[in-house]
């Protein structure tokens, strides 16, 4: 009997691919994590509400995930390798073209879609490799590769606030921009898994060849699943919540009086408190010690008791205090989240699985900042974006709970089948 899949090696080469993924991440979602530092330079530059200034970020976001079913649609026909390749390269082009200032809206076109496309088409297939080489050391390996977001983050913070008083923030995005060009490096070490026909049943001695490779095709059909779908509504619900404070956190901050650079500060905080939960939490998911379910609703709920806590702080230290838990517990749901899609789909719809969860989560990302910032505008209050935040991230454990629920009722059904 012959089968044509590829055996994930769970090693080897594939620790390669992970510290590939881990700078690839590092160079997408940490940069994107930082853009609150140009928030009041662009605001003071342009003249403009906090609202308007807000889908700058906002556009970044919503083209990250709208591209993400492009992302696994270009991966399955083409290769992880390639599409990485020029994700890196939009990613430069957005930020070299963004430094040239010529207006708002030409920010929303550079900053906006070309950087929100190029992080899509990076950071996607970069994921997707990974769980492709690993089973037994996934949830590890993703943790690994995730926590570049985190260590790049800490490192980033201080560093855009000093390319910022030194180059000007335009000079600071060309800068960043050819930061950004080393995505095309890591994507050139992402070597795709050959798919191999293993004989079983067959005399000693015959070894596995490789087989023509076959194209997936991308799988809408997933959509069918109620498990994947009410999953999709903790996706928008979290990324409405999700990118609120990383953009609110220094202006909130600088707004109580403090300086700016104390400010940039608790953004480092926050991303080391993040790389621990990324690693913690990825150790314990290893352990099978619970459900990734279960783990998932438990970070997701302390994080919006935090995040509402963060609202009622006034000073400096209760606020590194604070962000220091948000950080710790966004690592441990991104550690798990993704992963968490295999347990839905299984790891043959993944890709696809993956590229919808992102297309959806959309709509949370781009309603979130732009939410807040009105709220902001019409209350003269940034508490009032970290309430918004906190009770979108209270509903999305709600549907977390749902899925659980859902995926322990079908598992019921098959064993008395």
């Amino acid at each position: 009997m012959l089968s044509s899949k590829a055996r994930p090696p769970d090693g080897g080469y594939g620790w390669v691919v992970v510290v590939s993924a881990f700078f690839v991440v590092g160079l997408t979602t940490a940069v994107l994590k930082n853009f609150g530092l140009f928030f009041l330079d662009i605001q003071d530059h342009f003249g403009v509400l906090t609202s308007t200034t807000s889908w700058v970020t906002s556009t970044t976001i919503a083209l990250f995930h709208l591209g993400a079913p492009v992302a696994s649609a270009l991966t399955v026909q083409f290769s992880q390798r390639t599409v990485i390749i020029v994700g890196g390269l939009l990613s430069c082009s957005g930020m070299v073209l963004a430094s040239l200032d010529l207006s708002l809206p030409w920010l929303y076109l550079s900053m906006g879609v070309l950087q929100g496309s190029g992080i899509a088409l990076s950071w996607t297939p970069a994921n997707s490799i990974v769980s492709h080489y690993f089973v037994r050391w996934r949830p590890i390996a993703c943790a690994v590769a995730s926590s570049g977001e985190c260590v790049f983050a800490v490192m980033f913070g201080p560093f855009f606030q000093w390319l910022i008083e030194m180059y000007t923030w335009q000079g600071a995005l060309l800068i960043i921009g050819g930061l950004q060009l080393n995505l095309c490096v890591c994507g050139a070490l992402m070597r795709p898994l050959e798919a191999t026909q293993e004989t079983k049943d067959c005399p000693d001695g015959e070894r596995p060849v490789p087989s023509p490779k076959r194209k997936t095709i991308f799988q809408c059909s997933l959509l069918r699943k109620p498990e994947l779908c009410v999953y999709i509504l903790f996706a928008i619900f979290a990324a409405a919540g999700f990118f609120i404070p990383p953009l609110f956190l220094v202006p909130f901050t600088n707004r109580l009086g403090i300086d700016m650079y104390w400010s940039a500060s608790v953004l480092s905080v926050l991303a080391m408190a993040d790389l621990a939960g990324r690693l913690i939490c990825g150790w314990i998911a290893n352990m099978r010690l619970m459900r990734n379910l279960q783990l998932l609703i438990i970070v997701t709920t302390l994080q919006a008791v935090v995040l509402l806590l963060v609202s009622i702080s006034n000073n400096y230290w209760t606020i590194v205090a604070l962000a220091s838990l948000y950080g710790f517990l966004f690592g441990c749901v991104v550690s798990v989240h993704i992963i968490t899609i295999v347990d839905i789909v299984t790891l043959e719809g993944f890709d696809s699985g993956l590229g919808l969860f992102m297309m959806f989560r959309t709509i949370g990302g781009f309603m979130g900042p732009p939410a807040a910032g009105w709220l902001v505008d019409e209350t003269n209050d940034y508490r009032c974006a970290f309430y918004l935040s906190g009770i979108c991230l209270l509903c999305s454990a709600v549907f977390v709970i749902i899925v659980d629920r859902l995926i322990q009722r079908r598992k019921a059904a098959d064993l008395t089948v």
